[in-house]
């Protein structure tokens, strides 16, 4: 029995983006989808009637959740203490297979990925009775492979403090963890001089999202992809960047409040940026200028029978 599995954060619940989440999922053919964020079973229900899958399971305040063109006799989640987030336990009904979804805490940080590697430990420990049996552990590390670097001047703004807090430089041990318990790395098995990034959709160039099989099985895995798709951004609630204007964007803190929120650069729009400027006339543009002229410069660059 051949099954397809694609893992997949649809993030933040994937609300008012079910068309752009199924067209990428529908691209993949997939027989069953392990999801991270799917905090809203509405929209899990909605991605399942879109694509064709009878299953599908999703419980509120749950970030995993699947659906399912094969039919599935087990799903249950289970949360080892502390963790963040429980994983999900799905058992097609047909075949010997098993899949564990993950999400372990997010943040790249040294404590966070201290988190990280205990999430994975107590993980490793609740499903240590199916070792010797093919099973799949997939889904969001949020962490880092041994040997693979983060560019911390690509990260949104929010979260480059906390690796500067930690030093300007993490230990990677949460992959390794999992290796050593006798894992492979399948993605890595199949390419393994390629980077393989996952996020962001707009601009990949960290990998977070992996999936594992124990060695003794690494050959039943015949390939490991990451996916892309045209409409992979627009499926992905992440906004490229938020341009401010007028005067409220002068207010103290506000920008940096929005990139915390929507975790996205921020910038104030600079009307005069390319416009001549006369400073000996009209003295230096100041960003106070620049905040509130928006509108009046539009406004004096449009010509006669402009509309």
């Amino acid at each position: 029995m051949t099954l397809r599995l694609l893992t997949y954060n649809i993030r933040n619940g994937g609300a008012g983006r079910v068309d752009s989440l199924a067209r990428v999922i529908g691209s993949c053919a997939p027989d069953i989808v392990v999801m991270q964020e799917a905090t809203r079973p509405e929209v899990i229900a909605a991605l399942a009637g879109r694509v064709g899958m009878a299953e599908w399971r999703s419980e509120a305040g749950q970030s995993l959740g699947c659906i399912s063109r094969v039919p599935l006799a087990h799903v249950a989640w289970h949360r080892p203490r502390f963790s963040r987030h429980a994983f999900i336990d799905i058992v097609p009904a047909a075949g010997s297979a098993r899949i564990f979804g993950v999400h372990l805490s997010a943040t790249h940080a040294a404590w966070t990925e201290r988190r990280r590697r205990f999430e994975l430990t107590a993980l490793l420990h609740g499903i240590r009775q199916y070792q010797h049996g093919f099973h799949v552990l997939a889904g969001d590390f949020n962490t880092l492979a041994p040997n693979e670097s983060l560019d911390v001047r690509r990260l949104p703004p929010r979260y480059r403090p906390f690796v500067w807090l930690s030093g300007g430089r993490i230990r990677w041990r949460t992959i390794q963890t999992i290796i050593d318990a006798g894992y492979v790395d399948a993605y890595r098995r199949h390419h393994l001089l390629a980077a393989g990034h996952t996020l962001p959709t707009w601009d990949p160039h960290v990998r977070l999202d992996y999936v594992f099989v124990p060695a003794a099985f690494a050959d039943v895995v015949t390939s490991c992809d990451v996916v892309n798709h045209p409409e992979a951004t627009a499926a992905s609630d992440h906004i490229d960047k938020i341009i401010l204007s007028g005067g409220a964007s002068r207010v103290d803190g506000f920008r940096e409040m929005l990139e915390e929120r929507f975790g996205t650069p921020v910038e104030e729009f600079d009307p005069f940026k390319a416009v001549a400027w006369d400073p000996a006339k009209l003295g230096a543009p100041s960003a106070d200028h620049a905040a509130t002229a928006a509108v009046a410069v539009g406004l004096a660059l449009r010509k006669v029978a402009d509309r």
